[in-house]
């Protein structure tokens, strides 16, 4: 009896977690969606503008808070970039890494620079050389939106990939 109170625990334990893990999947993808979908340059546009890299390129992936991870969403970004870097031989680019306003200027440099370096990893498993690709960390400094809330902050915590000079 108490072996089967046990087992029956266990597997409500285990399932409860299952349901939370896919719901919190499913969320980080819709608010990344949602974000990309509403930038454009550095001005919030309210609409489904986005900037490119290139045509049908997004030039920027996001992160959650205090971290360096790429999300699915980010992945399916940078695959598409570096599918144009390999078509497009000649060009290299700047990795820019940003944080939000929360943090000391120390940490978030060292928090963008680990965006950045994320990013750059994520396009060399695609076949980009490292000689194409700089990584500048901004951290805090050039934030896309100056608000204080927590969409703002989501809009700063970013790698945007731009061409170099």
């Amino acid at each position: 009896m108490i072996l089967n109170n046990i087992f029956k625990n266990t597997l409500l334990v285990l399932a409860a977690c299952l349901v939370l893990s896919a719901c919190a999947t499913k969320k980080e993808v819709a608010t990344e969606a949602s974000i990309s979908g509403q930038m454009q340059g550095d001005v919030y546009t309210g609409t489904d503008s986005v900037e490119y890299l290139a045509d049908g390129v997004k030039d920027r992936v996001f992160f959650a808070t205090n971290e360096s991870i790429l999300t699915t969403a980010s992945r399916e970004t940078l695959r598409a970039q570096a599918a144009w870097l390999r078509k497009n031989s000649n060009i290299n680019v700047v990795l820019e890494g940003h944080a939000d306003e929360r943090g000391t200027r120390e940490y978030n440099l060292a928090l963008g620079e680990r965006r950045a370096n994320s990013a750059k990893d994520y396009l060399m498993t695609y076949g980009i050389s490292s000689d194409r690709i700089s990584v500048l960390s901004y951290g805090k400094e050039r934030p896309v939106d100056a608000g204080s809330s927590p969409l703002a902050w989501s809009k700063n915590r970013r790698s945007v990939t731009v061409k170099a000079n």
